[in-house]
């Protein structure tokens, strides 16, 4: 059995408990070395096989799984598996061998980043969507996928893999429809030791990372969330009814 299992964020406590006794019990683990924190390691048994795939092409990842495929293996993907994880191309190797697989979801950094903040990225009045995307480098984004066309939408923005990019990634959230003075925040390595957090605008994005030396593993994340005005829940409303609460008159 083949187990691919989310990291999380980046902090070895942020593992979900399965994901951790999924660790223990693995004969193999194959970790995603350039991002997921090798703390989590500690929890693997003295015998187990360890493989850092940073190191290591689709085949030879999946050769390690089919030599081993008699044992536990767990494939070991920074936050959850299924925001940018590649999991879907080792799957379908995976079942072209005959070999059983599961997902273990994880937290991902996206969360990691909202709480670094202390921050809500859906607040009444202000964003009820999110919208998580990235910026287009050697993996393409379809074109209907624009950063310009997600910005029209004035939604919250959450955006992976583009901290190398900035410059471009502010041109096209204005050419969209954010002004230059619309807040965004920088957050590096959400919930590792050497996190940092730096709140900006969308024109100044380039600059403050520049400022940080921020060129990589940080999350952007743009929108009214980031601000101060907002409307109160509903829910909470001593006025508000539902099925568990009678609201005042």
């Amino acid at each position: 059995m083949v187990n691919f299992v989310g990291a999380g964020p980046g902090a070895p406590d942020l593992i979900t408990v399965r994901g951790m006794e999924l660790i223990k019990n693995a004969d193999v683990i194959i970790y995603a070395g350039s991002l997921v924190n090798a703390e989590l390691l500690k929890y693997a048994k003295p015998d187990c096989k360890i493989y850092n795939s940073a190191k290591m092409t689709l085949g030879e990842v999946v050769a390690v799984m089919e030599e081993n495929r008699n044992g536990e293996i767990v494939r070991l993907h920074t936050g959850d598996p299924s925001i940018y994880g590649a999991i879907r191309e080792q799957a379908d190797e995976l079942d072209r061998l005959g070999i059983e697989y599961e997902v273990c979801p994880g937290v991902s950094s996206m969360f990691g980043a909202a709480a670094a903040l202390k921050a809500e990225y859906t607040l009444p009045g202000i964003s009820q969507s999110v919208i998580v995307t990235r910026m287009a480098g050697r993996t393409p984004v379809p074109e209907r996928e624009s950063i310009e066309s997600f910005a029209a939408h004035g939604a919250t923005m959450v955006i992976f893999l583009s901290a190398g990019m900035l410059d471009e990634l502010s041109k096209r959230l204005i050419d969209g429809g954010y002004k230059v003075d619309s807040p965004a925040a920088i957050v590096y390595k959400a919930t590792w030791e050497d996190e940092i957090i730096v709140r900006t605008t969308v024109g100044e994005l380039a600059a403050v990372a520049e400022r940080h030396g921020i060129t990589k593993t940080a999350l952007i994340t743009v929108g009214g969330f980031l601000g101060g005005g907002y409307e109160r829940s509903r829910l909470y409303d001593a006025g508000f009814s539902h099925g568990y609460r009678k609201g005042t008159e």
